[in-house]
């Protein structure tokens, strides 16, 4: 008798084991990757890889070196939580992270996917987080990419190098190195997560072929790098920049001239040596990096990641001939900031215009006229943003559709965010999208905005408006960001942004002047190209050598 009983529930026990499996299978999502097995997590039907090592922790004899491959491990590795930041200082005061604290061994990835198997052969967004090239993190509640990931596209956001860290180049690196190329470690960081996701993305169901690499602020200055390496550029199947390139006032040394940066620094630190150099504790190294008088790091032509100024691979066509969708905001810096703690007035903006430009002044303020004082703040608005990060968005992609052979989207963001909350209190909003509260906020209390600032874009595009408890959204915010995310997502699954329910965004057009510009608003339409004139300006007075 209970040997029939048995059999008669044997279906049952299956039946059940299988779903339990299912379920356990679902809720805790295992991928074999070339280096071993990750396990993930799956809280909401998308899976959620955390904590990924895509290079070996560049510590020790590593530290300044190319990233080299990921070691391999035996069992299952945990991949629910985010690895360590990089280290960096807490420059802007208003980054929210979600990391594993700040180390040297940094270079982890994050994954969201939504397949639910290899065969799938999904597009991929590759996400580099902005922060100046000294702070950020790509566990940033801004840049998650859950939201992302269920519009049927996987996810991923990388850590880099950053500062001294990422980007100090130095004679006995150079002398060091295979390739005789020294600095430029946190780009060449990123190129090694491409190769990544090349090597393994097909197991989280993605499609290598189709990955398409986004940045904010340097993030964006990242994308036009990667694009301009040989490197790189054939890892990727497009490219999304929002506010920067390498290819307008943002410095690319030559190596020399990283060089004698390295070498100021170590004067400072009192290291006569490599040696002495690797064997200051890292915190120190960031503390010395950080003081106002320390020599700042900036990227360099290596000879190896770049082979050549950003500018000139593009001029001659040898970036990557992907489709290019990029912009940048209304208010990317603050009229104020041209005018040096004076009175905002027509009279000081001309002469700050003067004091920044020379003999080609009249030139500039012919483009940015200030006549009276409404016209001199938006001018001067629009100069600051320019100088700042407008000017080398548009560079790049009119170089880009000039040399590039692909498509290229060009748009200006201009909604502004909403009042912060009320429970907020006297909090202020921080250059990094963030906030400050405190006696900070006394110190950086800055005037209104009365455009899209710098960064206000990121939630917006990545669908992440919810996750930022700052500010009042309303229903016009996610409308906005519904248009923004949806183009986005248009974009990585076809290198191109149009699609339903979106208004028609046309490529530039090389043959004819004034193709018209997306502009990104609560009533988003594509509008004639007003900037052209002023750009070219800026590009002449650029190409004759003054400011």
């Amino acid at each position: 008798m209970k040997t029939f009983i048995t059999i008669l529930l044997l279906p049952f026990l299956i039946t059940t084991s299988t779903i339990a499996q299912a379920g356990r299978q679902d809720k805790v999502p295992q991928v074999t990757t070339a280096n071993g097995t990750l396990e993930g997590i799956n809280d909401s039907g998308v899976r959620i890889f955390k904590g990924v090592p895509f290079a070996q922790p560049p510590v020790g004899e590593l530290r300044w070196k190319a990233p080299q491959p990921a070691k391999n491990w035996q069992g299952i590795r945990k991949a629910d939580h985010f690895g360590p930041r990089a280290m960096q200082l807490p420059v802007f005061g208003d980054m929210s992270f979600r990391s594993d604290g700040v180390s040297e061994d940094c270079l982890y990835l994050n994954v969201w996917t939504p397949a639910k198997s290899e065969d799938e052969r999904l597009p991929v967004l590759v996400y580099f987080y902005g922060g100046g090239f000294i702070a950020g993190d790509g566990s940033e509640l801004r840049y998650d990419g859950e939201n992302i990931a269920r519009q049927g596209i996987i996810a991923i956001t990388v850590n880099y190098r950053l500062g001294i860290f990422g980007f100090m180049a130095h004679p006995a690196l150079t002398k060091e190195s295979p390739h005789q190329a020294s600095g430029n470690y946190g780009l060449l960081d990123q190129q090694a997560a491409l190769l990544w996701v090349k090597e393994n993305i097909a197991a989280f169901g993605g499609d290598p072929r189709k990955v398409t690499i986004a940045g904010e602020s340097a993030g964006s200055f990242s994308v036009s790098a990667q694009m301009a390496s040989p490197l790189a550029k054939d890892l990727i199947a497009g490219a999304i920049g929002s506010s920067g390139s390498l290819l307008g006032s943002f410095a690319v040394a030559p190596l020399q001239e990283g060089e004698q940066q390295g070498e100021a620094f170590a004067e400072t630190v009192g290291a006569k040596s490599l040696a002495d150099l690797r064997n200051i504790p890292a915190e120190k190294l960031l503390e010395a990096a950080g003081k106002k008088k320390a020599p700042r790091f900036s990227i360099v032509v290596d000879g190896y990641f770049l082979t050549e100024k950003p500018s000139e691979v593009y001029a001659s066509g040898k970036q990557a001939h992907v489709p290019l969708m990029a912009g940048w905001n209304s208010e990317e810096r603050n009229y104020h900031s041209l005018f040096d703690g004076l009175e905002p007035t027509p009279e000081n903006y001309k002469n700050a215009v003067q004091k920044l430009y020379g003999d080609q002044a009249d030139k500039v303020l012919a483009i940015y006229p200030g006549n009276t004082k409404e016209e001199m703040i938006q001018s001067a608005t629009d100069l600051a943003g320019d100088r700042f990060i407008g000017y080398s968005t548009w560079n790049w992609t009119d170089m880009q559709a000039k040399t590039g052979g692909n498509p290229v989207y060009r748009y200006y963001y201009e909604h502004p965010r909403p009042a912060m909350r009320a429970e907020m209190g006297d909090a202020v909003a921080g250059l990094a999208g963030g906030v400050i509260k405190g006696e900070e906020a006394k110190k950086q209390k800055a005037p209104v905005a009365s455009g899209a600032v710098h960064s206000a874009d990121i939630e917006y595009a990545m669908g992440n408006l919810p996750t930022n408890r700052v500010y009042n959204w309303q229903p016009e915010d996610y409308k906005v960001s519904e248009i923004l995310q949806q183009y986005y997502v248009n974009f990585v699954k076809n290198g191109n942004p149009n699609g339903l329910g979106v208004p028609q965004w046309s490529a530039i057009n090389r043959e004819e002047n004034n193709t018209p510009v997306m502009h990104i608003n609560t009533d988003t339409q594509a509008k004639p190209d007003q900037r052209q004139k002023r750009y070219e300006t800026l590009r002449a007075i650029s190409n004759s050598g003054s400011k």
